[in-house]
């Protein structure tokens, strides 16, 4: 069974608990690094939790989402093996996926439909990295 590690911050917290329903639904095992219920908190708290569990395991995908999704990908990018891409229509969730090989997608619960957010994810999870001369480039990063 596929593990994804989720967190958010308050303003995105309605959201990531739609995520989970959503993706517990599609039989995937759903780690939540935080927070647990609805408390003003700061962004940059789960988003080096989560990250810091990708950094080590770079097997592992997480989702983060706060109020732009811009916060959480700032602090998320700060580590080695981490490559979070903000992403608010499919083409980007694809193309971080293909190109990037980006292994955290964040989302803006502020400016992304539920309905999109879903796409977004559907569409991060299930593309493959291209390899070939992407790899060059990442290595790069």
């Amino acid at each position: 069974m596929r593990k994804i590690l989720i967190a958010s911050d308050h303003a995105g917290f309605k959201l990531k608990e739609f995520i989970k329903k959503y993706l517990s639904k599609k039989k995937i095992k759903i780690i939540d690094l935080g927070p647990s219920k609805f408390a003003k908190v700061d962004y940059p708290d789960y988003a080096h939790k989560l990250s810091k569990k990708i950094n080590l395991n770079k097997k592992l995908t997480g989702v983060l989402v706060c109020g732009s999704g811009l916060g959480m990908e700032m602090t998320a990018n700060r580590y080695k093996n981490v490559r979070a891409a903000l992403c608010y229509n499919q083409k980007l969730a694809k193309l971080s996926r293909l190109h990037n090989n980006a292994n955290i997608i964040t989302l803006g619960s502020r400016l992304t439909k539920k309905s999109v957010a879903l796409k977004c994810i559907n569409t991060f999870l299930n593309t493959k990295f291209e390899g070939g001369r992407h790899t060059k480039r990442i290595k790069k990063i």
